[in-house]
């Protein structure tokens, strides 16, 4: 049964009877762990679970193993990346008896989660995004991630056949690694179709800020963009923003074509049930979980979202065909010869990076046709 808490649970550690009933929980877990299948996983979300975003893409990975034998879901939403979240999580562990944790914001990992993760070894935590490392980190935390920079090259594509302009656009929070791969995966997808397109981004510098959102995506259609998409923890007012302007959108996280049904283009989405499930299974199994998990398109971490009526008969055939080939597995989103913006060659004429490859997890540039600024 999923249980839907309240912000009560971060002052549970704190109530006169939590140290008697934190006592009394080895042996509940104990006796949890003796049933053959019995986990109770706990999922932390920093926003709420209906964002059409990033926390929604979460919580349809965590409903998935919702029915899997066995099973108990713990929920939080809506909880800051401060202390709260630590208080969570020690709530999951001696209050439900989680022994499986996903805070699954980038700002839980350090040093909230790794703290918590210090005082119970017995307790696996895993975090979305890249920022675990091996012999630095806890063995009993690790990360997961998915190769989503393919579902915005995808976007591109279709940018590259939808714009008139030559001019599309993106609305990113912060200039991270995994950001700049969204960026410039975006812009490359549309080149491939048009050399000539550039992409103006403008960074609102934090991961939800509406108002700033509306604003960003508002300067890019008055700069002569028409085709827009984002990373931000949710995409709805962006794109709700670009479609009353008369600009198409591709989504990001999650699906949030029924925000803008005639404008939406297609989007690069997560499919965190495979993920999820495969992580619930092991654990069940008593098999190790993997420190390092990580996959694209054809591993079933990303999908992209349906095609919507603005795309093409051409750009219909174009997307699909380079969905088919990363399919296959070893398309190379960035290859050479590749410059940054700024004129210096970032990947030279015979290299080329495959989804997987771990240089691309330090990515700390925009490519040549990119308008805007990492600083």
């Amino acid at each position: 049964m999923t249980k839907l808490l309240s912000m009560n649970r971060r002052n549970f550690l704190q109530a006169s009877a939590a140290g008697a009933l934190a006592g009394a929980m080895p042996g509940l877990i104990a006796s949890s762990a003796a049933a053959q299948t019995a986990l109770t996983v706990g999922f932390i979300y920093v926003g709420p679970k209906d964002d059409y975003g990033y926390n929604q893409a979460h919580a349809e990975g965590a409903a998935a193993i919702k029915a899997m034998p066995g099973v108990t879901l713990v929920e939080e939403e809506n909880v800051p990346e401060t202390v709260d979240v630590q208080k969570t999580m020690e709530s999951m562990i001696n209050l439900d008896g989680a022994t499986l944790l996903f805070p699954t914001s980038f700002g839980y990992f350090d040093p909230h989660m790794l703290a918590v993760a210090a005082k119970h070894p017995d307790i696996q935590f895993r975090h979305c995004g890249g920022l675990w490392q091996e012999g630095k980190n806890p063995a009993n935390t690790g990360s997961y991630f998915g190769y989503i920079f393919q579902g915005q090259y995808l976007n591109g594509i279709a940018a590259g056949h939808a714009t008139k302009s030559k001019k599309i656009g993106f609305v990113a929070a912060k200039p991270i690694p995994q950001v700049l791969q969204n960026i410039n995966a975006f812009l490359l997808g549309a080149r491939a179709v048009d050399p000539g397109i550039t992409c103006q981004v403008i960074f609102t510098g934090e991961w939800s800020l509406a108002v700033k959102e509306a604003e960003a995506t508002n300067a890019l259609v008055d700069q002569g963009v028409d085709v827009i998409t984002c990373h931000v923890d949710s995409p709805k007012v962006v794109v709700e923003t670009a479609a009353g302007r008369g600009a198409f959108v591709c989504g990001y996280h999650a699906n949030q074509s029924p925000l803008a049904p005639e404008k939406y283009l297609t989007g690069a989405e997560w499919a965190w049930g495979n993920v999820y499930s495969d992580f619930v299974k092991k654990a069940q199994a008593g098999e190790k979980l993997g420190n390092f998990v990580r996959g694209g398109l054809k591993d079933g971490f990303v999908k992209m979202s349906a095609l919507g009526p603005g795309v093409s008969a051409e750009g219909r055939k174009a997307f699909e065909a380079t969905q088919a080939d990363m399919m296959k597995g070893g398309f190379s989103v960035f290859k050479g010869p590749l410059k940054d913006n700024k004129g210096d060659t970032v990947v030279t004429a015979d290299k080329s990076y495959a989804e997987d490859a771990i240089e691309l997890e330090s990515m700390n540039y925009l490519v040549e046709g990119v308008v805007g600024s990492t600083a």
